[in-house]
């Protein structure tokens, strides 16, 4: 995709290291009925795949209302001793949580937080640890769903471990309402590159598509999981990853996003191979990227 286009709202919305403060998993969640992330259980293992997002907001319900009307995501919630988080899953599928911020980081704007599958949770912080990386928010075990923890890289951008109870999903084209597509932005693409292939064995290698020779893309068992671009040297361009989901009609989504009181902030342009993308801000400033793929253009299947 033209990234051009991401750096006019990146400094807004991309990951800062501070935003993590105040943000760690609640206690009181942890023995929560959460669903699992594959049922019935897949005993696949995909590492450095990513399979689990979360919103941290203000506002988890309006949040649940935008996500639910522009994808069509079914939104359930969960409570537990007055404190309460939203499984949102497209189909019979869970793509995402919302976890609902204390008052103390209520005023920050939501944020997007993506998870990558590890066959190993214990060894995967320890690399973490090792590649320079800082540990926010220690290992935790949720019944059904597995274990999880976050941690941000060397430029402050904030990333979460999950090592699944169910196993991962499939490596199948991912259907429209799925996340499809993460993309990193940072100072220095090649260090960060670097620095996930040694926590996550990627293999990293510039991105082959038309257009496209100044991205690194980082893939793993053959398939593209991410790519890493520069960000432009601008005071106020901020390091961080975008997740994209995928959608049928590009056009049809955004004219969802602004009846939802949500905003179109990088307009509908044309991408990589014939596909389509744009970027949308939920009520609660929590912002997603959006992808219409055609003709085969999806990057995760490109050699």
């Amino acid at each position: 995709m033209n990234t051009t286009f991401l750096y006019r709202r990146l400094a807004t919305f991309a990951a800062i290291a501070g935003v993590l403060l105040g943000i760690g998993l609640p206690v009181s969640l942890l023995a929560a009925d959460f669903p699992p992330l594959n049922a019935p259980a897949t005993h696949e293992s995909h590492p450095g795949k990513f399979v689990w997002a979360e919103l941290f907001t203000a506002d988890a319900a309006a949040a649940a209302k935008f996500y639910s009307g522009v994808f069509g995501w079914t939104a359930v919630t969960l409570e537990q001793h007055g404190v309460a988080y939203t499984v949102l899953s497209n189909g019979a599928h869970p793509v995402a949580g919302l976890r609902q911020r204390g008052p103390a980081a209520s005023p920050r704007a939501s944020r997007w937080i993506n998870y990558i599958a590890v066959a190993d949770l214990t060894t995967a912080l320890a690399l973490v640890t090792k590649a320079g990386g800082e540990i926010r928010a220690p290992a935790r075990e949720f019944p059904q769903l597995g274990s999880q923890a976050i941690f941000t890289d060397k430029e402050g951008s904030p990333v979460g471990l999950v090592q699944s109870a169910s196993g991962d999903s499939a490596e199948d084209e991912p259907a429209p309402g799925a996340w499809n597509w993460f993309h990193l932005f940072v100072k220095d693409p090649l260090a960060a590159a670097d620095f996930y292939r040694q926590i996550f064995s990627y293999e990293v290698a510039p991105d082959g598509r038309i257009g496209k020779g100044s991205e690194l893309l980082l893939s793993s068992g053959s398939f593209n999981r991410g790519g890493v671009s520069a960000l432009p040297d601008r005071a106020e361009a901020k390091p961080g990853w975008l997740g994209v989901i995928r959608v049928a009609s590009l056009d049809e989504t955004l004219a969802r996003v602004a009846s939802l009181g949500g905003e179109v902030v990088v307009a509908p342009h044309e991408a990589a191979l014939g596909s389509r993308f744009a970027i949308i801000a939920d009520p609660t400033g929590g912002s997603v990227g959006v992808v219409e793929y055609v003709n085969h253009a999806n990057p995760i299947n490109q050699p």
